[in-house]
Order: C-alpha cells, then structure tokens, then sequence
C-alpha cells in the first residue's frame, strides 16, 4: 500500500536496501498494517477548576466531568476524551475532544501517563493517554454535545490512607468523593497506589471500586490530583 505520510525522506536512513533487495518505497508499496492486530488510541482529559488559593488540601478544587449517553459505562461520569484521528496529534485530540464534548478550548494541556489494561475497554484494545489542566476561574462556560449527556464541574474530595509496605513496594488506598449539587449525584471510588521508589519509579493506580465513574478514569484522576500535591 502507498506510504501513510507522504513525506518519506526522512526515513530514508542510508539509502542502502533492506536484506530482500527493497528501497524504502519498495517495502513500503508492500507493507500491510493489517499483518498485526494494533490497538486504538484515545486521550481522556483531566481538567480542575481552582477557586481560592490552591493548597495541599486541595479545598475548593473542582473537576470537570461529563455523563456518557453510549456504551460502554453508559450513565456512569467520566473524563472528556475519545479517539484520535489517523492523522492528528495526541495533544489535538485531547483539546479537540474536550472542545466537542464540553464546548471549553484554549486550556493549556498537560500529558501526565499512559493508561494500558488490555482489559479497559470491551469493544477492542484501547490505550489512552491521560491529559491534565488547571484553570485559574470559572471563565469556561461548558455545554455537554457530541457523546456526552451532560457535563458538570464537580465537587472532589481525596482521602489517603497508608496500607503498607511489601519488598520494597509501597502501597496506598484513596477514597474518591465526586458530587454535584447542580446534577443532583454523589458517588464514591477507592483506588490503590503502588509505589516502587528510587531513580527508576514503578508506579500504578488502579480502580478496586468505580462507583458511577466510567472505566478507570477514577484512577486517573487520582493520579492527577496526586501530581497537584505533589507540586504545592
């Protein structure tokens, strides 16, 4: 099949031909993507509202969230994303998704981690990368289209709790509150931390109980709010 870009000179390397006599646009004529499966890719964007000075508390932090209106988790509260185009950056899909599904645009994006679980998504595999933002005030009117039912700045509480430590791994439980009076909902997650320190950190969030959040954005979203307190 033709080149997926059609600029391939950068890839030319040497120019020399590869071990079955074939210049770059030779193997590329041939090539098949579809020899191996491959996954999907979608952004999911974590963006809090900060009223107040912001502090290690994080009071007064709310966290934009919208309704799904589809399978998979339909009904249940999730982070704005979806799946990036054949051709476009992960950053604009991230921006472009939030801007679809929210209506709010021009917010500077953080890329914070890579979700993976072969087992996230029931309809293929589904890699996501996780976004992060932070706005100083309510100058974003937001208005739920595209797939999304309804979007909400929700109120958030994060409760930390030490559970141990196991060889060297160090283990955390979180209680994730999310309310809205607005929308009129209240539920609950727990999410566990492992922590493997030194100059190679092994770190992972994981959902031991979703409540109405979707999939593993609890996770994500505590690994967001990690990072804030982290950073105050």
């Amino acid at each position: 099949m033709p080149s997926f870009l059609y600029n391939i000179e950068p890839f030319m390397g040497t120019g020399e031909r590869n071990a079955a006599g074939q210049t770059l646009e030779e193997f590329l004529d041939v090539y098949d993507p579809r020899k191996y499966e491959t996954p999907s890719c979608t952004t999911d964007a974590v963006i809090f509202l900060q009223e107040g000075v912001l502090n290690r508390e994080l009071a007064g932090l709310k966290l934009l969230l919208v309704k799904r209106s589809n399978h998979p988790s339909i009904g249940c509260w999730a982070l704005p994303g979806g799946f990036a185009n054949m051709r476009e950056n992960l950053d604009d899909t991230a921006k472009r998704e939030l801007q679809e599904e929210t209506g709010a645009s021009g917010l500077p994006m953080e890329q914070i981690a890579t979700y993976g679980d072969y087992n996230r998504d029931p309809r293929t595999r589904v890699i996501t990368t996780a976004y992060m933002s932070l706005i100083q005030a309510n100058d974003y009117k937001i208005q739920a289209a595209d797939d999304a039912a309804d979007a909400a700045w929700c109120d958030i509480m994060l409760e930390e709790s030490f559970v141990g430590e196991d060889c060297g791994e160090l283990r955390y439980k979180y209680l994730l509150t999310i309310c809205s009076k607005e929308k009129g909902f209240r539920t609950e997650a727990i999410v566990e931390r492992k922590l493997r320190k030194g100059i190679i950190r092994e770190e992972k969030y994981t959902v031991k109980e979703a409540g109405m959040t979707a999939v593993d954005h609890a996770a994500i979203i505590v690994h967001a709010l990690c990072i804030l307190k982290q950073r105050l």
